[in-house]
């Protein structure tokens, strides 16, 4: 009775051994497979001027983009973590100089003074804290604009369909948008969507991109809650 019990121990024990090395074996292509994919980066170092504790953490991204429609080459992508909480990164060479004169382009026929939503009624008025111009791209309105809104989904795990048309801003010499929340004070507007969960912000030097544009932009995306 004795060893018939010893061998069933050890068949448990072995059992369990196998159940332990095969869920490691699937963690580990698992892990491998993100790698592969761009999804999951590795540190590549902290700013040269800075301790390793206070200093930014840099990831390489692997420029993996299946199917869409690449609008010009971007540079080396990587990521810079300002902070984990509250979770803020800058996505460096995100788009490309082409991609940024083709949302440049379609903007500016239809810019118009730039508004604040105001909190006790929901509804869109003008005010002197915010004096820059600016206008709504349609969700999925090209090709191009439809590759960067998935890109932006990819970078974020959450879907496209959460977020905002893409928002084209123009701000000129000594223009402003005074410090302010981007998520709604009021409920009106979290009827329509739900609540903002983050902000995406792609700024693009006007002089950097064509010879005689000095003005800045920046390209706005909301993401809600739905």
């Amino acid at each position: 009775m004795a060893k018939g019990r010893s061998n069933r121990h050890q068949g448990k024990r072995s059992s369990t051994v196998t159940l332990v090395l095969f869920m490691l074996l699937m963690l580990t292509v698992i892990l491998l497979m993100l790698l592969a994919l761009g999804i999951l980066s590795l540190p590549v170092g902290y700013d040269d001027e800075s301790s390793s504790i206070g200093g930014r953490i840099k990831f390489k991204r692997l420029n993996l983009e299946i199917g869409g429609e690449r609008l010009g080459k971007r540079g080396e992508q990587w990521t810079e973590v300002l902070s984990w909480e509250p979770r803020a990164f800058i996505y460096h060479n995100f788009l490309s100089k082409e991609e940024c004169m083709h949302l440049i382009d379609l903007a500016k026929p239809h810019m118009a003074k730039s508004v604040v939503v105001d909190s006790k009624t929901g509804k869109s008025e003008d005010s002197r804290v915010r004096t820059s111009s600016g206008m709504f791209l349609r969700r999925g309105q090209d090709k191009i604009i439809t590759d960067i809104e998935k890109r932006i989904a990819d970078y974020t795990f959450i879907p496209a369909e959460h977020g905002e048309g893409l928002q084209v801003l123009h701000y000129e010499a000594g223009q402003k948008y005074e410090p302010h929340y981007d998520y709604f004070l009021d409920e009106f507007n979290t009827r329509n969507g739900g609540q903002r969960i983050a902000t995406i912000l792609m700024y693009f030097a006007g002089q950097m991109l064509k010879k005689g544009v000095k003005q800045s932009f920046l390209l706005l995306r909301e993401i809600l809650a739905l």
